[in-house]
């Protein structure tokens, strides 16, 4: 699902708001969330996850084309884990 999707499902579902300011509630969130990861805070939505940084260890890699090494440098990446509650939804057996 894309962001675009997103706006227009809860735009389905919430008829008595403006698209406009779904759209802008959805950016504002998706923005505290990369903020609050930004300054290296943990960002933890019960149910669904938890949104962490952590940092890979500068290592020496190598180029595929060249087979040359390569000093590659410490960096901070996103992290999700789900929520136990989302993973039983995902793990259900529906047959």
């Amino acid at each position: 699902m894309t962001k675009s999707e997103l706006i227009a499902r809860l735009a389905e579902r919430n008829p008595h708001l403006y698209q406009r300011d779904i759209e802008r509630i959805v950016s504002t969130i998706f923005d505290e969330i990369a903020s609050a990861l930004a300054r290296g805070d943990r960002v933890e939505l019960r149910g669904f996850g938890a949104f962490s940084v952590k940092r890979r260890e500068a290592r020496l890699g190598r180029n595929p084309r060249t087979g040359e090494s390569v000093d590659v440098s410490e960096k901070a990446v996103p992290y999700f884990k789900t929520g136990k509650q989302l993973r039983d939804m995902l793990n259900t057996d529906d047959e």
